[in-house]
């Protein structure tokens, strides 16, 4: 029996309606699972959806429509109402994935969302921590911060914090199939910090909570300088790796060499999560240029968690 996987399609004047539609045309997605979506129905409408599709729960656009796409009130609330509307959905055990497209976390702030972006969102209706993470082919690179200022990196990294995201990430990877995974910890400053010369970070909190991790039995190891780390990861001598902040991981998984899309998803949820590792390109929306192959690859991702049972 193929797993059940709700999609929300974001933000209806970006992209995420088209790419919705398009993946699930897909059939290598339709072979996967059983999906339905949420969103605005005429945006999908638009994008070419159809009942015989799959099945939708609207959350139509209320208020003023913007006259291109772009940020807006209207794009935000709808996006943010599906999502709200997905988790409730999710939490009933009415279906064993989602899948997210893209939202603009400046409609959400136009809107008055109660949070920036999708994995803030769910650390506040889910009441506890979750772990951003992204894959790509043999990639598999987490996030210590998400979406946080450069300028307070150092006040927010803590030995708990660090802890606690590197615990997610080894039983993200053991819900791929990886037993006892190994883990490359990347440092915050050059060089590592050259033994306190050039930062202390390493010395005063990353060293001390990765001895605490390989204490109990976790192979991590100590903090690498970030360019060490990644040639590490990506010749293979490690099965993830964790990063400290947002660009520490995706400049690098972006550019690594390979055909297939990156997926990001959420660890760490009563439910697996996935979505494109891209935004909702505005400048695109409604031209039919938009690459669905990031989506189908998120859905097809969600499918086979559900299908081993991965949970959190």
């Amino acid at each position: 029996m193929k797993p059940s996987i709700l999609i929300t399609a974001g933000d209806p004047y970006g992209i995420g309606p088209e790419i919705t539609v398009r993946a699930l045309r897909d059939p290598a997605v339709r072979r996967a699972c059983s999906p339905a979506v949420i969103g605005d129905t005429a945006a999908l409408r638009r994008a070419g959806w159809t009942a015989a599709l799959c099945p939708l729960f609207p959350e139509d656009v209320r208020g003023r429509l913007p006259r291109r796409p772009g940020p807006s009130a209207a794009g935000g609330e709808a996006s943010l109402h599906a999502v709200t509307g997905a988790w409730a959905l999710m939490k009933s055990r009415a279906f064993a994935a989602l899948v997210t497209a893209p939202v603009c976390k400046e409609s959400w702030a136009l809107a008055g969302a109660p949070a920036p972006a999708h994995t803030d969102l769910f650390r506040l209706l889910g009441g506890r921590e979750p772990l951003m993470l992204f894959s790509r082919g043999s990639v598999n690179a987490a996030l210590v911060t998400e979406h946080l200022p450069v300028k307070d990196l150092a006040r927010r990294l803590t030995g708990p914090l660090l802890k606690t995201k590197a615990r997610l990430f080894a039983g993200a990877l053991e819900a791929l199939g990886l037993k006892r995974p190994t883990i490359t910890l990347c440092a915050l400053n050059p060089h590592a910090g050259d033994g306190g010369v050039i930062g202390s970070e390493e010395l005063r909190t990353l060293a001390p909570a990765a001895r605490a991790l390989r204490r109990g039995g976790m192979d991590i190891t100590l903090p690498v300088p970030s360019d060490a780390a990644w040639a590490r990861h990506l010749a293979g001598e490690s099965d993830g790796i964790l990063c400290l902040y947002h660009d520490q991981a995706l400049v690098p998984l972006k550019v690594a060499p390979g055909d297939a899309p990156a997926v990001h998803w959420t660890w760490g949820l009563p439910f697996p999560r996935t979505s494109p590792a891209h935004g909702t390109a505005f400048d695109i929306a409604g031209r039919n240029k938009a690459d669905a192959s990031g989506m189908a690859g998120a859905i097809i991702f969600a499918a086979k968690l559900a299908a081993r049972g991965a949970r959190s």
